[in-house]
């Protein structure tokens, strides 16, 4: 009998009681202990496990379930005598900063300090022990009714005194997505603010603690060592381009498949192409754990992990990105892989300057996968067609506010109506000048740019069945601006060439138009169409001129103005 799909347990001790659908992961148990790493981080995406792995950690060290070894029982860590006679035997301190997601500094430092002070609530039995004195049960008391912030860095470095003390043992500390708040406060405006905060509460809990035994915390993102590891000389840093733990975390291709013969459920293949594609160190064919938990509940595929947080982030990065990055971010949507150094340890303040830090970001959030790495480039495409589909809706919804202008721009292309073309155009260039200008300061040579890159995705996710939307790639003697390749070789090929009016050379945006049109012959843009089996007749090429925020567009032998 199939078990019980559980939708979003992260609880180890209930999915085991009720008997809820389970891959066993306790091999991940002795590889880390067996490892003697003093403090482990390891990052991986969200929705991948992190969680669950963390309250199995818990369950099985934790002195308090001592009596609990029975939830073990038939899992792979049981069949070891050394690690049922550790079970149960170390105090541990586990926490999660996961709900950490305040608009400010002040927010974010009471949030945590509410978490703080609840651990010294739970622990208060320590208190009834006749070796504290009055005056470190006061002060523990303190800690548990107020946790000032000037007290909370080193709150947790204490309270693993206190438990050494009263257990006579070191202390084992789970801290499980300790990357939330950085990440929040980089978005809303506060990252400088709490890394001061976060650095000292981190190296007073691991490294300047002689209570510790071990310690393992979990995120999305590797934060710079500069920024908030400097002092931690003893940490292990274990990201989805390691080799270890690569399968504690995720389903691997055979967990998936024997889950789906356990629900009766046959469609592999799709399975495969939605939810596959994750690749930790030298392990591919990982499947990211939400989605699948969630088709072996429903039966169908749909983009499940990528409809569990806004992406607010990855998000703001791509939308206010460089020309650059808003290339390469084509191709991605495109089918094609792009090519950048990675540098692993996310540096929050270089996101906005830095696209190799976005790039690295996109892989460590599991919205990329390796392909290749080549002399330390590495080739990255999009992970599945699940996260395909969410960079489509997410780029839908950049336009959403003025869909009906530019959804009515491209009914007017395809029509080849020149004269509705340039109506709708002046509506939908005015808006997105300003929604894709990635800077303060740009020139308005600058703008058109950003204009266009948002312009072809909104055209690659609006096309997407019909037509293949290209931009930027070689053909004839030169590179076009963008081609519109339909599907059907019975419909147009269109070709759409840019430029800003230069004075110097051009006496109106008339002429403009003209070089724009006459670059596409001279260059013959349209050999690939006829390479591909369109033919002459059925290839449309349009000339867009930019001069402020004014635009024209004309084709072959018809201009019509209108700014």
């Amino acid at each position: 009998m199939a078990r019980v799909i559980s939708i979003g347990a992260q609880d180890f001790e209930s999915i085991i009681l009720k008997n809820c659908f389970y891959v066993d992961k306790t091999d991940f148990i002795k590889e880390w202990w067996d490892s003697q790493d003093v403090v482990t981080l390891i990052t991986r995406p969200r929705r991948f496990g992190k969680t669950l792995n963390m309250s199995m950690l818990d369950r099985f060290f934790n002195i308090r379930y001592g009596e609990q070894g029975e939830l073990f029982r038939g899992l792979n860590i049981w069949k070891e005598e050394r690690y049922r006679k550790i079970q149960g035997t170390w105090p541990v301190i586990s926490l999660s900063f996961a709900g950490v997601k305040e608009k400010d500094y002040e927010g974010t430092v009471y949030s945590i300090c509410k978490i703080l002070r609840r651990l010294y609530a739970q622990c208060n039995y320590l208190m009834e022990s006749d070796q504290f004195t009055d005056g470190e049960k006061a002060e523990f008391r303190k800690m548990a009714d107020e946790m000032p912030e000037r007290d909370a860095p080193a709150a947790l470095n204490v309270l693993c005194e206190y438990m050494c003390r009263y257990y006579g043992k070191k202390v084992i500390i789970l801290l499980d997505e300790y990357d939330t708040p950085l990440q929040e406060a980089y978005v809303k405006g506060y990252w400088k603010e709490l890394v001061s905060f976060t650095r000292n509460l981190f190296n007073s809990a691991f490294k300047t603690n002689p209570y510790l035994e071990r310690a393992i915390m979990t995120g999305i993102t590797r934060v710079s060592r500069e920024s908030m590891f400097s002092d931690l000389n003893n940490l292990n840093v274990i990201t989805t381009t390691s080799d270890e733990y690569a399968t504690a975390f995720g389903f691997t291709e055979e967990e998936v498949f024997a889950a789906m013969d356990e629900m009766g459920l046959a469609d592999k293949e799709g399975v495969k192409s939605w939810y596959d594609g994750f690749t930790i160190g030298e392990y591919r064919d990982i499947y990211n754990p939400w989605s699948v938990v969630n088709y072996l509940d429903k039966g169908k595929l749909k983009p499940y992990w990528a409809n569990t947080s806004s992406n607010s982030l990855v998000g703001n990065l791509l939308q206010k990105s460089d020309q650059g990055i808003k290339m390469q971010f084509e191709q991605l949507l495109s089918g094609q892989p792009i090519h950048s150094v990675i540098d692993e340890e996310i540096v929050y303040d270089q996101l906005d300057d830095n696209p190799e830090a976005i790039w690295s970001l996109l892989l460590a959030s599991g919205y990329l996968k390796v392909n290749s790495i080549v002399d330390d480039e590495y080739e990255l495409c999009l992970t599945n067609y699940e996260v395909k589909k969410m960079f489509n809706r997410m780029v839908k919804e950049w336009f959403a506010k003025d869909s009906t202008n530019y959804n009515g721009f491209i009914h007017a292309l395809l029509k080849g109506d020149l004269e509705e073309m340039n109506a709708y155009m002046e509506r939908v260039c005015l808006s997105m000048f300003s929604f894709f200008d990635s800077g303060t300061h740009l020139s308005e040579e600058s703008r058109p740019e950003g204009f266009y890159h948002g312009f072809v995705l909104g055209l690659l996710v609006d096309l997407t069945g019909r037509y293949a939307v290209t931009s930027n790639r070689e053909s004839g003697f030169g590179r076009y601006d963008v081609m519109l390749e339909p599907l059907n070789k019975e419909e147009d090929g269109i070709i759409l060439e840019f430029k800003v009016h230069n004075p110097k050379k051009e006496e109106c945006m008339e002429d403009t138009v003209k070089a724009a049109l006459q670059q596409i012959e001279e260059k013959h843009y349209e050999q690939i169409l006829l390479d591909h089996g369109i033919s002459r007749n059925r290839i449309r090429k349009y000339g867009f001129a930019f001069k402020g925020k004014a635009v024209l567009i004309g084709g072959q032998g018809d201009i019509i103005s209108f700014n």
